[in-house]
């Protein structure tokens, strides 16, 4: 287990070269297992769920090479291996499996998501759609049971705009006889990225990224080349840190359209934020920074994967600022960890307020999920002394080599083996 080790007050300059979307390949993936013939994926980030992933693929009997970033997967051998435990557990997007082993073998048994603790992540709306499709859903002993004689297309309506039940419901309807259409569906880039692939596969969707989505069912679907859309939250999470201590911070492989939410809110704040035709330029302001009030939303709102990386920002600016998260409201871990380097911020519901600017000082701290380890390393970058964060685990699942990144850029971070008592320690408290 390591730590990472962080002394602030280095000026980020250079380039930052963007990975693959997290959020997208943890859906493309998995899709992969409903083609007949081999898969290939371009750009994909190096990080710890995809790389379960790949593990669970091969667990099923796929042929699976994951080198320099380039995925290759042979469906042709799987089979219809129940997943209720083991690796599945430590994935928070493992229903992704759920719909396309029902899609392809009309029956999975996948455990529940586990990964971040953000609270329950209902799948109430997932289950809704498997059903409406011919399946029938049972709960055993903390793992999901779906059997299906076979599935037939239906009109689905979302209850509460669902990334993952969106999703789902395509890698189970695209291979269902007649058509489906999802009503209410979200609209986030990597929905029209999972259906850009299926539809090179040989899928016919029509309506990604919009709120109604229509599937012809086919029977079956081939092998293609696909090449993931750039992570439009990792961007977020440089841009962020480029407005917290940047002179000048060029981030590349971006859509900028992608981060319009976040490009908006900083300048609001008075960072400087330039934008290219695939890269945008971030420094820090010589004028004091604003107070905000930030709700997240669903896309195109303000994405709840980059409250907390801004909240660290927020406490370097003039005034109150209020941050209310609508999607995931236990998604306020960090703050405890803030207050202990020496922020001024308080928890009322869903809403996180803070006053400042106040300095921030080095301080031992937990990353308690994948995105309060973003906001815990901009609040190192900007505090005085060094930062030491446990549970680097969670920034491994998401980041692909951010310490690496950062280093390239000018920051002084690196990571130690913590020791034995501290590794007890961490554990005890994971518990």
């Amino acid at each position: 287990m390591d730590k990472l080790l962080i002394e602030g007050g280095s000026r980020l300059q250079g380039t930052v070269q963007i990975s693959g979307a997290k959020n997208s390949a943890v859906a493309l993936i998995p899709a992969t297992i409903l083609a007949d013939s081999p898969v290939t994926i371009d750009q994909l980030p190096n990080i710890s769920d995809v790389r379960i992933l790949c593990k669970l693929l091969r667990e099923i009997g796929g042929t699976v090479s994951f080198e320099e970033h380039t995925f290759v997967v042979d469906p042709r051998n799987m089979v219809d291996m129940p997943l209720p435990n083991g690796s599945v557990k430590r994935l928070r997007a493992s229903y992704y499996l759920m719909g396309a082993m029902l899609g392809r073998f009309h029956k999975a048994v996948i455990g529940l998501p586990g990964g971040c603790n953000l609270g329950p992540r209902p799948i109430d709306q997932h289950i809704k759609g498997f059903e409406a499709l011919g399946a029938k859903v049972t709960n055993e002993r903390g793992a999901i049971y779906l059997r299906a004689n076979s599935l037939h297309g239906a009109r689905i309506y979302l209850d509460v705009v669902s990334v993952g039940a969106t999703i789902n419901i395509m890698l189970d309807a695209v291979k269902a006889e007649g058509q489906t259409i999802i009503e209410n569906a979200a609209k986030e880039p990597e929905i029209i990225d999972v259906a850009t692939l299926l539809t090179s596969m040989g899928a016919k969707i029509k309506g990604a990224g919009t709120d109604v989505i229509r599937i012809e069912g086919v029977h079956e679907l081939h092998g293609c080349r696909h090449m993931i859309i750039p992570d439009r939250i990792e961007a977020g999470t440089f841009m962020v840190a480029g407005a917290a201590v940047s002179d000048n911070l060029l981030i590349d492989n971006v859509i900028p359209q992608h981060v319009e939410p976040l490009t908006a809110k900083l300048r609001e704040i008075g960072a400087d934020v330039q934008v290219g035709e695939d890269q945008v330029f971030v420094s820090r302001s010589r004028m004091p920074l604003k107070s905000a009030d930030v709700k997240t939303l669903v896309y195109p709102g303000f994405p709840t994967d980059l409250q907390q990386p801004l909240t660290s920002l927020l406490t370097q600016a003039e005034g109150t600022s209020i941050i209310t998260d609508t999607i995931y409201g236990a998604r306020f871990k960090h703050i405890d960890e803030l207050r202990r380097m020496g922020a001024d911020v308080k928890v009322e519901g869903r809403s996180a307020i803070l006053s400042g600017p106040t300095p921030l000082e080095g301080a031992k701290v937990r990353a308690t999920d994948l995105r309060a380890g973003a906001s815990l390393i901009i609040a190192g970058l900007m505090a005085r002394g060094i930062t030491e964060i446990v549970g680097v685990e969670h920034i491994d699942r998401g980041y692909d080599h951010i310490m690496e990144k950062l280093q390239g850029v000018g920051a002084n971070i690196w990571r130690e083996p913590m020791r034995d008592e501290e590794a007890r320690e961490s554990l005890k408290e994971q518990e």
